[in-house]
């Protein structure tokens, strides 16, 4: 079965953008969220009520539940192909904790990563119009970094996996667009 990541970082429409892939895709993928994964697990154990708070527990926590979640999720492309909606980097108040650490990777074995990328912004535009999450309000500069982080994330995770990295852009008024080149990416 195909494992595809498919990463970018909040309000850059990367859940959208992928919704709008897998209609016009030629492959059948089951959609598996690696934060509604991590979220579950660390609901059942009474860490977080909300997923914004995820980010905010320590880092070995953290590592902790990805490398559950990352197995779960390894049990299901066992069985079928999936796309794996996920962060390569997610920014912390300690710093930047890798959302693709070699023991998801090792469980996961992703064929390729693909980064949705969008300008910084338009990100801002889109993370302030969003009343249904707790975004950051970070700056155009801090949410630059944010992606160029990303795609150095993305690199490294393809030396160690031999995975693809693409890059799709997703412009304010151009989904279609960006579905259309993901449809072809996975």
């Amino acid at each position: 079965m195909k494992c595809v990541v498919v990463t970018g970082i909040p309000g850059v429409g990367k859940s959208t953008v992928l919704s709008a892939a897998l209609a016009k895709a030629e492959s059948k993928f089951q959609v598996v969220n690696f934060g509604d994964k991590m979220f579950e697990i660390a609901k059942r154990e009474n860490l977080v009520s909300s997923r914004d708070e995820m980010r905010k527990l320590e880092p070995e926590v953290q590592k902790r539940i990805q490398r559950l979640a990352a197995r779960a999720i390894a049990e299901i492309a066992k069985r079928e192909n999936v796309v794996v909606d996920t962060h390569c980097t997610i920014k912390t108040p300690r710093g930047f904790l890798p959302g693709l650490p070699s023991w998801v990777l090792e469980e996961l074995k992703p064929s390729r990563i693909v980064l949705i990328e969008a300008s910084p912004e338009e990100i801002r535009e889109r993370r302030a119009g969003d009343e249904t999450r707790q975004r950051d309000e970070d700056s155009v500069e801090e949410i630059e970094l944010h992606q160029t982080m990303n795609r150095a994330m993305a690199m490294a995770c393809a030396m160690l996996t031999g995975a693809t990295v693409e890059i799709v852009e997703n412009r304010t008024n151009m989904l279609e667009e960006a579905g259309d080149r993901l449809a072809r990416c996975i």
